[in-house]
């Protein structure tokens, strides 16, 4: 077992997620049998089978939302809270092990302890604990589904998913596994140091997108927006829609995780919000200059300082019911955590740690019915990345470059290791939150990212400077082929319809300015071999118009060649891996196909149980669809274009709004017709109505009850 946290802690978290057990505990009914009568809901759940929570008070309507979600994706819930409280190994073994090892080295519980009691409202933690109350009595009334050890579920297992999860949303499980992998250490003096580390890298196929279009462009005095996230397919961050209404004032539609007790993004009936990834620098990486004669201390300011040792317990799963209690050693120091290793010691920073209020922060920007509440709710800063993109009944449009971005001193190149021995590299504060790049209703009335520089989130001179942002914030500067597009298509058209705004936001095209363009270019100016297929292929590459509808036949063979090279900057990739890849895929399409003009539909697939459709799309597409291969020459689609939500305000404020999802409501149900039902509509690229008002929500009711009456009689 030495050898149990050899990092890769990503792919363990993803995998121990998914898994399901069948390992079921009996939860004492005298503990939650009374639950319901403490919370007045009710949950309706549409033709779609989109659950519509409606309950008396908001935490009414936290208690409904855990239900609901438990009944479509509880495996997935437990894991998040099996995740935070470091617990995964003692219910998936040994590949689970690095995340619980992840939750004591970062102190979570340390966090949550000493902040949850102070930092958060009593509507916070009321709603929080309403939401485990609804796992609790799903558990309670599903014992089969229960690992022992976990219930009760508490209001601050919620909040210390969040504080589990937020490390993660800027790659710092990354960083950790660049350290466990290192061999030797790099030398940080060099300015020619190679070292670039995960958000620094132009990551151009990950991603999501949002825009807005105030009532300056639309047609008939509209306001657009659009809520595009992409996320996987499947697991623990895949979207679930969700419509929570209360009686004081709480009514929103959009998307949520697993273990989430509000909307993540979406829009009430006021005002709506989308999220996108940015990567500025929010971690750093210290090598610490360690004693000599003592390994437990590091210099610092020179003197030495003792390292605070802890031995972590780590419960692991064996076999059947036989586990196993080791001890690992974390440490802790003037920056942060420490990792020891054979051939040097490192140190971490990041931001917001300590803060626990990222629940509270969305929980706001829920309630909030004005662009200042809105703004108001976004200074609480607990939330330290992501794009926003914002649009309301006012006809406000916004971008902001969210992010919690240190103040570090010019003097270091922060993308780099740094010396740990000195208070010069010890940040303590964040750039002010007045002074983040953003626009605010631009003349040209449109705002766009798709997690591409904010520096382009609008047409015209209203764009934020980047010489006003130092170089150790790490902000992005490029852009993906994705807000090319946007800019090119809505920045043509001064009068957008309802309908021109959909079809920009499903365009299935690359620039002539992209990435893609540039590889297909090099291509056929290389020295390609003298064999009829390879020249087939190139004819049909020479022809290819750069788009991704279904029916093309010059898609395949391109994307087949090059999509794994989105990532990479163009001047990196050799011609020769161009070749080859171009000539594989090629004997590929040939071979499994019988031709290489094969319309890309057959190739790109969304796969789900039976159901086996045709896509449109790809990667860095605006209607985005990344995919693994399959057997066959074919893609299977994994993440991307995922929950889409179009919203439209009127010209006298009123809203309504369409959606889809890849797959359907029921995530994990295998038997529910709603486990693939939106897939059809998805391939088409055609979207639903949302229902908000209860009398259309029981226009299109397929069944409504109290949690727990759908199975108590």
């Amino acid at each position: 077992m030495k050898n149990i946290i050899k990092f890769s802690l990503y792919s363990s978290v993803i995998l121990a997620l998914v898994i399901v057990s069948g390992c079921a505990k009996t939860i004492s009914p005298e503990q939650f049998q009374d639950l319901p009568y403490k919370y007045n809901v009710r949950i309706m759940r549409d033709t779609w089978g989109v659950p519509h929570i409606f309950g008396e008070s908001d935490p009414d309507v936290a208690f409904g939302l855990a239900y609901a979600h438990a009944e479509d994706d509880y495996q997935t819930i437990e894991g998040t809270l099996l995740a935070a409280r470091g617990k995964l190994a003692s219910v998936y073994g040994p590949k689970a092990a690095p995340n619980d090892y992840m939750v004591h080295l970062l102190r979570v519980w340390d966090v949550v302890n000493a902040r949850y009691e102070s930092d958060l409202s009593p509507e916070t933690k009321a709603l929080c604990n309403a939401y485990a109350d609804g796992l609790n009595y799903y558990a309670y009334l599903h014992p089969r589904q229960v690992h022992a050890g976990l219930y009760p579920a508490r209001g601050i297992d919620v909040v210390a998913g969040f504080v589990h999860k937020v490390p993660l949303f800027f790659d710092l499980d990354k960083t950790l596994i660049e350290i466990f992998n290192a061999v030797a250490l790099p030398d940080y003096t060099k300015q020619d140091s190679t070292r670039k580390s995960a958000w620094f890298t132009d990551r151009s196929t990950l991603g999501s997108n949002t825009f807005g279009i105030s009532p300056r462009r639309s047609a008939r005095g509209e306001t657009f927006f659009a809520i595009n996230s992409h996320q996987p397919w499947e697991g623990p961050v895949a979207w679930y829609e969700i419509h929570l209404h209360s009686n004081e004032g709480w009514d929103m539609v959009g998307g949520t995780f697993p273990g989430a007790p509000t909307v993540l993004h979406g829009h009430n009936r006021n005002l709506g919000w989308a999220h996108t990834v940015n990567r500025p620098d929010l971690q750093d990486v210290y090598v610490l200059e360690i004693n000599p004669d003592n390994p437990n201390q590091y210099r610092f300011d020179g003197q030495w300082r003792d390292l605070e040792i802890r031995q972590a317990p780590i419960e692991v799963k064996i076999l059947g019911p036989i586990h196993w209690t080791f001890k690992k050693e974390v440490l802790w120091s003037v920056y942060g955590p420490v990792i020891r290793r054979p051939h040097a010691t490192y140190a971490l920073r990041y931001a917001a740690f300590g803060m626990v209020r990222q629940v509270e922060q969305w929980y706001r920007m829920n309630k909030a019915v004005s662009f200042d509440e809105w703004f108001d709710a976004m200074r609480i800063r607990a939330i330290p990345c992501f794009n926003c993109g914002y649009a309301d009944r006012e006809g406000n449009i916004c971008y902001l470059y969210n992010a919690l971005i240190p103040q570090r001193p010019e003097i270091y190149d922060w993308s780099e290791y740094l010396p740990g021995n000195t208070s010069k590299t010890l940040w303590k504060e964040y750039i002010p939150f007045e002074e983040l790049p953003m626009v605010k209703n631009p003349e040209s009335g449109i705002i766009i990212n798709s997690n591409s520089t904010p520096f382009r989130a609008t047409i015209g001179d209203e764009n934020p400077d980047p010489a006003d942002y130092s170089k150790t914030c790490g902000i992005e500067t490029h852009l993906t082929n994705r807000a090319r597009r946007l800019l090119e298509l809505l920045g043509a058209d001064e009068s957008i319809t309802e309908d021109e705004f959909t079809a920009y936001k499903y365009d299935m095209s690359y620039s002539t300015q992209s990435k893609m363009a540039a590889y297909v270019q090099r291509l056929l100016a290389a020295p390609l071999p003298d064999d009829d297929i390879v020249q087939e292929a190139a004819a049909i590459l020479k022809a290819w118009d750069l788009r991704t509808n279904p029916e093309n036949t010059g898609a395949a063979i391109a994307m087949l060649s090059l999509r794994t090279f989105l990532d990479d900057d163009v001047n990196d990739v050799s011609t020769d891996e161009l070749i080859e890849h171009f000539v594989a895929a090629a004997y590929d399409l040939k071979e499994h196909h019988g031709r290489i003009d094969v319309p890309w539909q057959n190739v790109n697939r969304l796969i789900r149980g039976d159901v086996d459709l045709g896509l449109g799309g790809g990667p860095d597409i605006l209607h985005a669809v990344w995919a693994d291969p399959v057997k066959g020459a074919r893609l299977r689609g994994k993440s991307g274009d995922s929950y889409v939500l179009l919203a439209t305000w009127d010209k006298n404020g009123k809203v309504h709004s369409r959606s889809i999802h890849q797959y359907g409501s029921a995530t994990l149900d295998k038997t529910s017709p709603h486990y693939d039902d939106q897939a059809p509509l998805f391939v088409k690229r055609q979207l639903k109505k949302v229902w908000m008002d209860e009398a259309e929500i029981r226009a299109h009711l397929e069944r409504e009850y109290r949690p727990g009456e759908e199975i108590i009689p």
